[in-house]
């Protein structure tokens, strides 16, 4: 009889979290249908603002001078444009690559060896915005790659929209290996999930490598007050502190020319760290709509868990509960990734799907735990 309770119980609760989860699916589905597309045409008509490109970097030196050449290729006006660098203790040949790039306007700041505390990240571009003349800042990461239009597109789409705060999209591309073609398309289900949030009008999350805001927005925010103490950060948290006052006007540039693109991690153990890092940023969500969030998809992968060892252990019986859904998981998650794959052209990515849904739920749970525990490791450092 308790072996039935406890089977009957698990069965309501896999019932119950899979409505819920196929309908926030949806509804995430809404919010970024809901977002316009910005167009090229749009993107041309630019005002006067300075803008303020900041780079944290630690240990870049193969990957530094390509995103350097990307930004200093932009068709935004050089008089408008300033880029700084920040090297964070790098112990390669960052900073002397960054030097090389003065003659082209490239500033290069680098951080104290006194500086020993948590959140490096957060206090290099505390440092370059304190140095930085722009009125709108715009970080991007020392691992990426853009078109020559990103920046004016950006911009343009900033200016329009009267944004205080501009999430723009980030990609996985260049991969090299079956795993990182999976992490492309569950990157996409993040992105969208971030636009989706904006478009819905309850801003969730949103990615460094293309993030734009006003730099006096920053100081009334208190800059990263409040969550200095946490490595990681340094864009969804500020982006939660931004919409405890101003939701309504953080936006999210829709345009393929506004994408910034990064490569996925080559490995399984730098996968779990990062999303470990990006994990850890849960504990402090203020915004219980953001925690609904983020617990529900949680509590729904779990249930989708126990619902596959009951399906393994009844199997003579065929208990079918856990493959109906799983099946409006995989239809729900089509629905949404779907027009996000067209958005960057690779409608291709979608046959992984199915595969992916089933150890994404295997993934997501532990990774819900292990990123609130204990260390990781990022930029060769053990972090909180």
């Amino acid at each position: 009889m308790l072996i039935m309770s406890i089977t009957t119980s698990l069965d309501i609760f896999l019932v119950v979290m899979t409505l819920v989860y196929t309908f926030l699916v949806l509804y995430m589905r809404w919010g970024w249908d809901r977002i316009a597309g910005f167009s090229e045409r749009q993107s041309a008509e630019l005002g006067k603002a300075k803008v303020s490109v900041l780079i944290a970097a630690r240990n870049e030196e193969e990957n530094i001078a390509r995103t350097l050449d990307c930004i200093v290729a932009q068709d935004f006006p050089k008089e408008r444009l300033e880029i700084i660098v920040v090297d964070d203790h790098s112990t390669d040949a960052t900073a002397e690559i960054v030097a090389n790039y003065a003659p082209l306007g490239v500033k290069l700041i680098k951080l104290n060896e006194g500086d020993k505390l948590n959140s490096y990240k957060k206090l290099a571009i505390s440092r370059a915005i304190a140095e930085a003349t722009g009125d709108i800042v715009v970080t991007t990461d020392a691992d990426c790659r853009m078109g020559p239009r990103w920046l004016s597109t950006v911009i343009a789409c900033f200016e329009q929209s009267e944004a205080k705060m501009l999430s723009s999209p980030v990609v996985y591309s260049e991969e090299r290996s079956y795993f990182e073609r999976l992490q492309t398309l569950e990157f996409l289900y993040l992105i969208g999930l971030g636009a989706a949030g904006i478009g819905n009008g309850h801003p969730t999350t949103c990615n460094g490598a293309n993030l734009a805001y006003r730099r006096d927005v920053f100081y009334a925010m208190g800059g990263f007050n409040g969550i200095d103490n946490l490595a990681s950060g340094d864009d969804e948290l500020f982006l939660h502190k931004v919409a405890e006052q101003h939701a309504d006007k953080i936006s999210f540039c829709k345009s393929r020319e506004a994408i910034v693109y990064t490569d996925a991690k080559p490995s399984l153990s730098a996968f779990i760290s990062q999303r470990k890092r990006w994990a850890s940023k849960s504990t402090k969500y203020k915004d219980k709509k953001v925690v609904a969030l983020g617990v529900s998809i949680w509590l729904f992968n779990l249930a989708l868990l126990a619902g596959a060892v009951h399906f393994i252990v009844d199997l003579p019986k065929l208990h079918v509960l856990f493959l109906v859904a799983f099946v409006l998981k995989v239809i729900a998650e089509s629905f949404f990734i779907h027009p996000l794959c067209a958005f960057v052209e690779r409608r291709k990515l979608l046959l992984n799907l199915p595969f992916l849904s089933l150890i994404h739920a295997v993934y997501l749970v532990y990774i819900g735990v292990a990123g609130n525990v204990g260390k990781y490791s990022w930029k060769d450092r053990k972090v909180n």
